[in-house]
């Protein structure tokens, strides 16, 4: 997902949500709130708005591990009728892959509709740094159980 502007969000029907919060353990319950009633307002069922919080959760946790210290974790929720997409990135301190061969992978691979890593080496959004992030959607009618 490349995040389109409020005003592009609005024609197509869908909201753009972003939250920021510093990359750390202990600020990921924010984002794990925010996903939870973003997905319970647009009535979503009980096992998708669980499925989007948990996650949400895993791909907060798996950033915050590679941040490079003292960066910002932002995460956009991109809110349609039938489907939530997330994207969630951090600055790193090098140039890194996000690891795709992990339990944590597998259950966002299974908890989500698609999953995705992505890996810039030189991010013109965070100044040049390298960043990674995760881009992963979920949509109401499930293709998976």
């Amino acid at each position: 997902m490349v995040a389109p502007s409020g005003q592009q969000a609005e024609a197509e029907n869908r909201t753009l949500v972003e939250v920021r919060i510093a990359a750390s353990a202990a600020q990921i319950s924010a984002v794990r709130v925010v996903a939870a009633d973003l997905a319970a307002r647009q009535d979503f069922d009980l096992d998708a708005v669980s499925d989007l919080r948990m996650a949400v959760d895993e791909v907060c946790a798996t950033l915050v591990s590679l941040a490079t210290n003292g960066t910002m974790l932002s995460c956009q929720f991109l809110v349609g009728v039938n489907s939530i997409e997330v994207l969630a990135k951090v600055t790193v301190p090098r140039p890194i892959q996000v690891p795709q061969n992990t339990f944590g992978w597998r259950v966002l691979s299974t908890l989500t509709d698609e999953v995705h890593a992505i890996s810039h080496d030189r991010d013109e959004d965070a100044g040049g740094r390298p960043s990674v992030a995760i881009r992963l959607g979920l949509r109401r009618e499930r293709t998976h159980g």
